[in-house]
C-alpha cells in the first residue's frame, strides 16, 4: 500500500479496523494511525486481504516502516505470513503489498479544495466492532454509553468523543484553555464522578506518576530542541490597546474573536513586512507567496498544536473568525489536515486570557518569527505633554531568527503593528 501523505516523523497504531485474513477494499480504512497532530485513517489504495499484523495496536513505527502486508488473494495469505517472520523473503514470490507508516510531504504551496463534509450516521462497524476514537470508548466508559446507539460524525462515521458526550446528554467538554483562544467558557455542569479530576495544572498525572510523552508532546518535543540551533534575538514593544478593545466590542456580537483580530493585525502588518514573515531554507532565504499565521493551541492531552490562518491579510475578519472557530473545534478531536497545521509563516502565541505580564516564545522550525502576546492591563501612563492618565496596555514579544531578520526589521514591524492596533483597529473589518 503507498504510504499516506502526512508531515509527522513516526506514528502510533491506534486501533487496527482489520484483522489478518479479512478483505479488505481500495479506499476502506485499514488502521488508525495516531500521528504527531491528527488521528488519521490509513487506507488501502487496492483491493486484496490482509494477510500479517506486523506491529500491533500501541506500537509506534517510523515513517516508512513496514506494519503490515496486503496481498491479492486468499491464497497468498498464507505464505505472506510466512515470510513477515522471515527477514528477507525470498525474490521469487510476488510481494504482498506493505502497509507503511505515513510519510512526510512537502507543504502543498495552496490548500486543497475543502472535502464535502460527511453527514453523521449510524455507528459504522468494522469486523463486528463499532468503530471509535480511543478517547470515545474511554468516555463512553465512564458514562455509560452505548457506542452502538451513537451516530459518527468523524471520518467515515468513526466515533468521536464529541459525539458520546452529545448521546449522553451532556454538554460538549471544553479544553483546557487553549493559547489563543478566548479565556476559557466557565464549566456549566460538574464533573462526572466517574471521572475524578486531577490536580490543578496537571491533566497528565498525579504526584509520584512518571508519565511518558505521548506522540503529540514527543514532537513538540523535539521541535522545540530543534530551535535551539537557530540563532534568535529577542524585540519587545509595548501597546496601547484602548481602541483595540472598544473595537472588539463591537464585533464580539458577530461572533469575532480577540484571537481574530490580532491574527489579522499581524497578517495586515506581515504583508508590509515580507522580511519578517521569510525564513531560513538550505538555499537562503525563502519568502513565501502567502501570509499565513498559525495561532498556537494548547491541546488538552498535552502538548500544543498550531492550526492555520491562511492568507489572513487578504481574508474577511468575519470569515476569518468563522475559520478559526472551526479550526479550534477539529484540532480538539485531531481531525486536522496537515496542511491545516503545517503551512504557517508566521506565529502568534497568545497567553493574555492567563493574565501574563509578558513572556518569549520559542521560534517553532521552518519560520522566521513567532510574536508572544501578554495580557492588556490598565496602565499609569505619562504622556509627551506631561499629562497622566490611565490606558489599557499589552506586552507583545518578537523572537526572530537571525539569519534572515535583523534588528531593523523586527522593531519597524512592531512599530506598525502598534500603530495599527492603537490609531485603526477598525480598518481590519474593511
Amino acid at each position: 500500500m503507498p504510504a499516506l501523505s502526512s508531515t509527522m516523523t513516526e506514528g502510533k497504531i491506534v486501533e487496527w479496523l482489520k484483522q489478518p485474513g479479512d478483505k479488505v477494499g481500495r479506499g476502506e480504512s485499514v488502521l488508525v494511525v495516531e500521528s504527531d497532530k491528527a488521528d488519521m485513517d490509513v487506507e488501502s489504495f487496492q483491493d486484496g486481504y490482509l494477510a500479517a499484523v506486523l506491529m500491533p495496536s500501541g506500537s509506534t513505527a517510523p515513517v516508512g516502516e513496514t506494519i503490515g502486508l496486503i496481498v491479492e488473494t486468499e491464497a497468498e495469505i498464507a505464505d505472506a505470513q510466512a515470510k513477515a517472520t522471515s527477514a528477507a523473503p525470498a525474490a521469487s514470490a510476488p510481494a504482498p503489498a506493505a502497509v507503511q507508516a505515513p510519510a512526510p510531504t512537502p507543504a502543498p504551496t495552496q490548500a486543497p479544495a475543502a472535502p464535502a463534509p460527511v453527514a453523521a450516521s449510524a455507528a459504522p462497524v468494522a469486523n463486528g466492532r463499532v468503530v471509535a476514537s480511543p478517547r470515545a470508548k474511554k468516555l463512553a466508559s465512564q458514562m455509560g454509553v452505548d457506542l452502538s446507539t451513537v451516530r459518527g460524525s468523524g471520518p467515515h462515521g468513526r466515533i468521536q468523543a464529541e459525539d458520546v458526550e452529545q448521546a449522553g446528554g451532556q454538554p460538549i467538554s471544553v479544553p483546557r484553555v487553549a493559547e489563543g483562544t478566548e479565556a476559557a467558557v466557565a464549566a456549566s455542569a460538574a464533573p462526572s464522578a466517574a471521572a475524578p479530576s486531577a490536580p490543578a495544572g496537571n491533566s497528565f498525572g498525579r504526584p509520584g506518576d512518571t508519565v511518558a510523552f505521548n506522540t503529540l508532546q514527543g514532537a513538540v518535543n523535539r521541535n522545540m530542541e530543534a530551535s535551539l540551533a537557530v540563532p534568535c534575538f529577542r524585540v519587545g514593544y509595548t501597546i496601547t490597546t484602548d481602541k483595540l478593545d472598544a473595537f472588539s466590542k463591537l464585533v464580539k456580537p458577530k461572533g469575532v474573536t480577540m484571537t481574530a483580530l490580532l491574527a489579522k493585525a499581524v497578517a495586515v502588518t506581515l504583508a508590509r513586512h515580507p522580511q519578517v514573515n521569510a525564513a531560513t531554507t538550505a538555499a537562503g532565504m525563502t519568502y513565501p507567496t502567502e501570509v499565513n499565521v498559525a495561532i498556537a493551541v494548547a491541546m488538552e492531552d498535552g502538548g500544543l498544536i498550531t492550526p492555520v490562518l491562511r492568507n489572513a491579510d487578504r481574508t474577511d475578519l468575519y470569515e476569518m473568525s468563522r475559520q478559526w472557530k472551526d479550526l479550534v473545534k477539529r484540532s480538539r478531536s485531531k481531525q486536522l489536515q496537515p496542511e491545516e497545521y503545517s503551512t504557517g509563516t508566521f506565529t502568534l502565541s497568545n497567553l493574555g486570557m492567563f493574565g501574563v505580564d509578558r513572556f518569549d516564545a520559542i521560534l517553532p522550525p521552518g519560520t522566521g518569527a513567532i510574536l508572544a502576546v501578554a495580557a492588556s492591563r490598565p496602565t499609569v501612563v505619562a504622556g509627551k505633554d506631561g499629562s497622566i492618565a490611565v490606558k489599557r496596555q499589552m506586552q507583545v514579544n518578537l523572537t526572530a531568527d537571525h539569519r534572515v531578520i535583523y534588528g531593523a526589521d523586527g522593531a519597524a514591524f512592531l512599530k506598525d503593528l502598534a500603530e495599527l492596533i492603537e490609531h485603526r483597529p477598525e480598518s481590519l473589518a474593511l
